[in-house]
């Protein structure tokens, strides 16, 4: 009974210790999800407008650009990857690494190479433990990413779009990321940057009218400088949001290991109470079989 008692105490001790760090990483993690929700909120008026302004450009003008017509045959797709450099926060990884295995088996059946850019060592440990090739890796700064992070991204892989195909390049560009949507939810999104997709030319019943533009010096200058700022600023927004997304996947994850932990704290307890008790009953019983047994031989 005494070392099944032992056990029980250590097990409880053992409990309370992880519930100590659990609960100080959820603490943390919600200290930190207020700075990446701002910083989410400052950033994505900034890329509305600039996706606005080169929809704009692209719809009300009627030029071919490299960078707005999609090509006749697709041949390679380029898919970049955002997860975290850290785990312990639930399904986040996994279920943007599930969004892209599903885009890559459909891109694929369409007849695409897929090509992939990862943001995060759990991408990248994802894909070397498979022994699967990528061409570029970022890892470090998944959890208060920079914009010189999105640039060095956006760079990469507009230069791979602006390569032909048969040169290593590729025909299409898209974003696998979670996207933060509430604290108990974030969900995994897929975007396809390029070739761009007027997604906002259509006409809102709130929206203003769209002013007809002249273009100085010509339309194909103005995109040339417009759609590498849109991708820069795309790409930074996705690793914002996928940072927002990885702090509060944190938080529930860790507030729901300190609630197993209470649990388990209350569960050990019980047995210890118990077992407990029942070293009790047995020293009891053998002091009155001893007393009996000295009764018995007088």
């Amino acid at each position: 009974m005494g070392s099944q008692l032992r056990v029980y105490r250590q097990k409880i001790k053992t409990a309370q210790t992880t519930k100590k760090i659990t609960k100080a990483m959820e603490l943390i993690a919600a200290s930190r999800i207020q700075k990446a929700q701002a910083r989410v909120a400052s950033t994505t008026p900034y890329s509305r407008a600039i996706t606005r302004a080169v929809s704009a450009v692209a719809t009300y003008s009627n030029v071919e650009h490299v960078l707005t017509t999609e090509p006749e045959k697709i041949e390679r797709a380029a898919v970049v990857i955002l997860t975290s450099d850290r785990g312990l926060a639930g399904a986040f990884n996994s279920q943007v690494l599930r969004e892209a295995e599903e885009l890559s088996e459909l891109l694929r059946s369409q007849g695409k190479e897929v090509v992939y850019f990862l943001v995060g060592r759990k991408a990248v440990g994802y894909f070397q433990f498979r022994r699967r090739g990528f061409e570029r890796q970022w890892v470090g700064s998944s959890e208060s990413p920079e914009f010189d992070l999105a640039q060095e991204v956006a760079e990469a892989v507009l230069e791979a779009f602006l390569r032909d195909a048969a040169d290593g390049g590729v025909d299409e560009i898209h974003v696998v990321y979670n996207r933060f949507v509430s604290m108990m939810t974030q969900t995994p999104e897929v975007v396809r940057l390029l070739p761009l997709e007027v997604v906002e030319g259509v006409e809102e019943p709130d929206a203003t009218v769209q002013p007809l533009y002249e273009f100085e010096p010509d339309v194909e200058t103005v995109l040339d400088a417009l759609l590498p700022v849109y991708i820069e600023s795309r790409i930074f927004n996705a690793l914002l949001q996928s940072a927002a997304a990885k702090h509060a996947a944190t938080q529930k994850a860790m507030k729901a290991a300190s609630d197993n932990a209470d649990k388990l704290i209350t569960d050990y307890t019980r047995l210890a109470n118990n077992a407990r008790q029942a070293e009790i009953t047995q020293q009891i019983s053998e002091i009155v079989g001893g007393a009996d047994a000295l009764v018995a031989a007088k």
